[in-house]
């Protein structure tokens, strides 16, 4: 079976702390709404710092967790919905800052399903090319960049942080699913500015008629992605899993995205897991899209939860509508 081997992880958190009683003093809401519907308690937002330099200081961890000479990675995958710039990719910017000076870089997009993907994208470059020594991954997001912090049905679920793998190829189990469903793409999104261009005889650009918010923030209708959520988790792992003839009871842990610890123990009922299998770090980080799965990665690996040799399951789903599973040995 051709595989990866994760050979390091690493996280970066902002140093701005902002709890449920900090957010309770902007908007109408409280600590006891707030995480009894979500189960989150705190975030992480930055005070400055920008995608790229989280994302380059979780990969530097990553990097010297897994000991390697930087100059030996070949490709850096970066994921993220909210980079510091149009163009260069985030994955340039981190490239050139951890020493990567002999990696190819381009970045994903796959909203909070990104770091699954990236991983999957990563795994099939080292299965068609033998020169291909180790990959970079790295998701990092900014989403205080475009939450809009006046409407507190959205600002009090998001996050900023990074996280980050370096993989390589191997022998070990592996299995994934990636799927979409464009026509929801309505319940989750957030519009680009419109050209401005001198010849522009259009007062707006045509969105098409789903997108109606009218601002560049976050639109969220939390009851159709909550609806899609709990269908596309378990979805995602269990068709992962069938595609090896893998029973879910046979892994060890679970790494969701974490966007709602309501969805997380859903899915969890639907596949017959119990809870204590899932790793769920919320309610201190909030959702932080893309960067959600790594950082909890992460922190499982640094706290000795996770093992080499266990069966592990990153899960994501998130805009687009966007959903996918990889499953791998540690």
């Amino acid at each position: 079976m051709f595989g990866i081997n994760i050979l390091g992880t690493g996280s970066y958190s902002p140093s701005l702390n902002v709890t449920n009683d900090d957010m309770s003093k902007i908007v109408e809401t409280s600590d006891e709404w707030i995480s009894t519907r979500t189960g989150i308690k705190s975030r992480f937002l930055s005070d400055g710092e920008s995608a790229w330099q989280m994302g380059a200081k979780a990969s530097e961890r990553a990097i010297e967790a897994a000991g390697i000479n930087p100059e030996e990675i070949g490709l850096v995958i970066g994921s993220t919905v909210t980079g510091d710039f149009y163009t260069p990719s985030l994955a340039c910017l981190v490239q050139n800052a951890v020493g990567a000076v002999n990696a190819a870089a381009f970045d994903l997009n796959a909203a909070c399903s990104g770091f699954a993907y990236s991983v999957d994208t990563a795994k099939r470059f080292l299965q068609t090319d033998d020169t291909l020594k180790y990959v970079l991954i790295v998701s990092s997001e900014v989403l205080s960049r475009f939450v809009d912090y006046t409407d507190r049905s959205t600002c009090v679920l998001f996050g900023d942080g990074a996280g980050a793998v370096v993989v390589e190829r191997s022998e070990k189990l592996y299995t994934s699913f990636l799927g979409s469903d464009g026509n929801g793409a309505k319940f989750l999104y957030a519009k680009r500015f419109f050209p401005q261009h001198p010849f522009r005889t259009g007062e707006t650009v045509d969105y098409g008629p789903d997108f109606t918010n009218e601002t560049q923030f976050l639109f969220q209708d939390g009851k159709e992605v909550y609806k899609f959520a709990t269908k596309a988790l378990p979805t995602a792992a269990a068709n992962a899993a069938e595609k090896i003839g893998l029973d879910p009871a046979e892994i060890d842990w679970f790494i969701p995205h974490q966007a709602n610890v309501r969805i997380i123990e859903t899915a969890a009922k639907n596949l017959g897991v119990s809870m204590d299998r899932f790793i769920v770090n919320l309610n201190r980080h909030g959702n932080t899209s893309s960067a959600s799965i790594p950082t909890a990665f992460d922190e499982a690996v640094r706290d000795g939860r996770l093992k080499r040799g266990q069966k592990i399951c990153l899960v994501g789903f998130g805009a687009g509508l966007t959903y996918g599973a990889v499953i791998c040995e540690y």
